[in-house]
């Protein structure tokens, strides 16, 4: 089972490496990592996508939690969430193919940011089968180059993953 994670961090440097190097010794594999600053500037959240059971879950949270950068840790799996993906694919493009990969480009509700002579190079956000399936449609034009953020959370509706003044860790 594929485990959605959001885990608030102090935006410290190093704090990445930490976590990441956490997964790789204990031999679990990320799925996908996204980090940002939160609405906080002293917090970081990190989506993390990560693979197993529940054991596996357990095991990462329990050692994510002696983390001292690590301040609340939320599985959203089983809670109703948005999520998102950005991608950015460079295609190619011949005065041939333009219209048809264009008409690609509206149906997915994506954007064309960047027109080079033999090139285009596109936008597009969504949940991932829509990221996937975007990808698909452009690979018989010949992908030139792609990049791909991974998955960004958030609980629906009221329910936070925030934290407030009483769940800050002591100094």
């Amino acid at each position: 089972m594929t485990h959605t994670l959001t885990v608030l961090v102090e935006n410290t440097p190093g704090v990445l490496a930490r976590v990441a190097g956490l997964f790789s010794r204990r031999g679990f594999n990320i799925d996908s990592l996204a980090v940002g600053r939160s609405e906080d500037p002293g917090i970081s959240r990190m989506t993390i996508v990560v693979e197993g059971d529940d054991r596996i879950l357990e095991q990462v949270t329990k050692q994510l939690h002696k983390l001292i950068d690590v301040i609340k840790i939320t599985d959203v799996t089983r809670d109703e969430f948005v999520d998102r993906e950005l991608v950015m694919i460079k295609v190619n493009t011949e005065s041939s193919t333009r219209a048809e990969i264009m008409q690609l480009v509206d149906i997915f509700r994506a954007r064309i940011v960047d027109v080079g002579p033999k090139s285009l190079t596109i936008e597009v956000t969504g949940y991932e089968s829509k990221i996937n399936a975007f990808e698909n449609s452009l690979r018989p034009f010949g992908i030139m180059e792609m990049v791909r953020t991974g998955k960004v959370a958030m609980l629906r509706g009221f329910k936070s993953t925030t934290i407030n003044d009483n769940q800050k860790k002591e100094d």
